[in-house]
């Protein structure tokens, strides 16, 4: 009987000490996974951006539709301003401006056209991919929305938002975790999760980890 109870208190001493390590590491776990998905999908919301930024130097507005903004990197493109020449610090203690440099001939400025793939994206990032949240399963996107808010002074600003809840981007990591944080950033009265832009205030298209 002895002998029992000694392996008994022997499991049970092994399965607290389990218990009481794991306890610790699966905060630690967390974090670090949440960090790592947070990157990357940071790094989407900020290329998205950027493209949005684009888009409405072509047409005047956002988009709300990412097939639609996909559509715009893969087959537009941009005006950039090729310039060959500079004026140095000589010619302009003489007077010289551009507008005469280039009438003579001295500096040149062309427009000419780029990839919007090209100017904002890395060689052979996989663009289709963008509006996909990575890391978990099936075909989740990122919500997009895009429209027009009414500054205190009356002034008509375009505004857009993207945005992938804790929910959909944490899914599969430890549950109790993901409750903790949300319910930290809701008592902030902040979204919970990652938010590049604004439907309800002209935020200059900030994202809510900056």
């Amino acid at each position: 009987m002895k002998t029992v109870i000694q392996i008994v208190l022997t499991i049970a001493i092994i399965a607290l000490g389990y218990l009481c390590v794991e306890s610790i590491n699966k905060p630690i776990r967390f974090q670090e996974q949440h960090a790592l998905r947070q990157a990357a999908n940071v790094e989407k919301l900020m290329l998205t951006r950027d493209a949005q930024v684009a888009y409405k130097s072509v047409f005047g507005k956002y988009t709300g539709s990412y097939d639609t903004l996909i559509n715009f990197i893969l087959s537009d493109s941009l005006p950039l301003v090729k310039k060959e020449g500079s004026l140095t610090d000589s010619m302009r203690e003489a007077g010289m401006t551009e507008v005469k440099a280039l009438a003579l001939g001295i500096i040149s400025r062309d427009t000419i056209r780029v990839s919007v793939k090209d100017s904002l994206f890395p060689d052979n990032y996989p663009v289709d991919s963008l509006k996909f949240v990575p890391f978990v399963n099936g075909d989740k996107t990122y919500e997009m929305g895009a429209g027009i808010v009414v500054t205190g002074s009356g002034v008509k600003v375009q505004v857009f938002e993207a945005k992938v809840h804790n929910n959909i981007y944490l899914a599969g990591l430890e549950k109790q975790e993901i409750i903790n944080l949300n319910d930290k950033t809701e008592k902030l009265e902040r979204y919970p999760g990652l938010k590049v832009g604004s439907l309800e205030a002209a935020n200059n298209n900030a994202g809510n980890w900056e």
